[in-house]
């Protein structure tokens, strides 16, 4: 297969071997510290959970993301992106301890949402040096190819180590401090990984300026603006809107996943232990979405073009969502995972690309940064949406039906841009 052969070619690159190793060992750990997390906020025999607790702890561990995010983007552009890799991961690993100590401790919640947040704010420098330093390490013919299996194969590590948590669960008698435990884990192992790049190779190209930290940080107004700048030009403007659209998408997604949360919790199943074992089902069916969006859409993303791609998975996400998601079935739901996996993962490969080969090398991380902020504004809007449209089983035709909407909104939108 063209694929199979183009993989192979692109692991031929040393420094995108290296690159990606840190990835799924940081996106691995991810998601063995989201499912602890999810077990015991949402999943724990103790707690009734509602729609709008689960926004609420959405909104504690996200919202701030919109203040890290655009000074993660402003260091990425003057700091050694090798180095926020190496630090950032052994961060993590130190605060995934602290997690797990305040999981067996009489703690009150609040500090265990600021340990939490602690990890995820962390999340956002290695995401987006990760992001930022692709094109780096692959060449330009490539990038498309690069931006399907990295990602991706991020995603699916998370989805593995989401499901590498559920048997430590079992193991160990139900102990989320243990898995927190296993993630810190692979923290650390991400931290040695990235040990093996040079500290130059991952950029930025330009001399890094020898100011304090704090001179840096009040320059963010002035730098963000710079890069927002560069976006807004007319030779970038398919990436405006192709981040504009992936931030619909991402809403869309962040609603469907509170519902789905909701209906394996009580909708679905008759038991808390029960309803995460769907969970975990769903979402590794979503992962073969992803991995299905990652071998298809270098081919159709070389075939339609990136930006027609995206409007190819919008309009599939709009037939299909409300078909499989009104019977609020366990079988259709699954079938919608993947076809939301592959519909989701398609659309952000082809947004990656967009942004990374219309913008230039020292505005990457602000831009990437901007990306996640919106990914996470609009993901925490969405909870909060579904918070209000969902009963307390999670049966909701109205937000079924308004997703349907939206992801058509997208695909009309991106279409007519591409006409003109």
């Amino acid at each position: 297969m063209a694929v199979v052969r183009d993989l192979r070619v692109l692991l031929r690159f040393q420094g995108f071997r290296r690159l990606l190793a840190v990835r799924l060992l940081s996106q691995g750990a991810d998601g063995v510290y989201q499912v602890a997390l999810a077990a015991y906020v949402v999943f724990s025999p103790e707690k009734q959970t509602s729609a709008a607790a689960v926004a609420s702890a959405m909104a504690v561990l996200l919202l701030p993301y919109s203040l890290v995010g655009p000074f993660a983007g402003v260091l990425l552009d003057r700091w050694r992106r090798r180095q926020v890799l190496l630090y950032g991961s052994l961060l993590r690993a130190l605060l995934a301890c602290a997690t797990a100590v305040l999981i067996l401790s009489p703690a009150p919640d609040w500090l265990f949402y600021v340990s939490a947040l602690c990890v995820t704010a962390v999340n956002r420098f290695v995401l987006s040096g990760l992001s930022a330093a692709l094109p780096r390490v692959v060449d330009a013919d490539r990038l498309v190819l690069a931006n399907s299996l990295s990602p991706t194969a991020g995603t699916l590590a998370a989805t593995a180590g989401g499901g590498l948590a559920f048997v430590v669960r079992l193991a160990v008698a139900g102990s989320d401090a243990a898995v927190v435990l296993v993630g810190a884990g692979l923290y650390l192992c991400a931290a040695l990984a990235s040990l093996g790049m040079a500290r130059e190779l991952l950029g930025p190209d330009r001399p890094l300026p020898r100011e304090q930290i704090g001179q840096a940080l009040t320059g963010t107004a002035r730098d963000l603006a710079a890069g927002v700048r560069h976006l807004a030009a007319p030779q970038r403007r398919e990436a405006a809107w192709a981040l504009a659209a992936m931030s619909l998408m991402r809403f869309c997604y962040g609603a469907l996943l509170v519902m789905l949360l909701m209906l394996c919790r009580y909708a679905l199943t008759s038991t808390p232990d029960d309803g995460l074992a769907l969970l975990g089902l769903a979402l590794g069916v979503s992962g073969a979405g992803f991995f299905a969006a990652a071998v298809v859409t270098p081919w159709a993303a070389g075939r339609f073009g990136p930006g027609r791609w995206i409007v190819v998975c919008a309009g599939a996400a709009a037939l299909l969502e409300p078909a499989l998601g009104l019977p609020f079935a366990t079988a259709p739901l699954l079938a919608a995972a993947f076809v939301l996996g592959l519909t989701t993962q398609g659309a952000k490969i082809a947004t990656d690309t967009i942004v990374q080969s219309s913008v230039e090398d020292g505005f990457r991380g602000r831009i990437f940064s901007v990306y996640d902020v919106l990914f996470n504004v609009f993901f925490v809007g969405a909870a909060a949406v579904a918070a209000l449209m969902l009963p307390p089983d999670g049966r909701s035709v109205p937000l079924v039906i308004t997703i349907a909407v939206i992801y058509a909104v997208v695909a009309v939108t991106m279409a007519r841009f591409g006409r003109q």
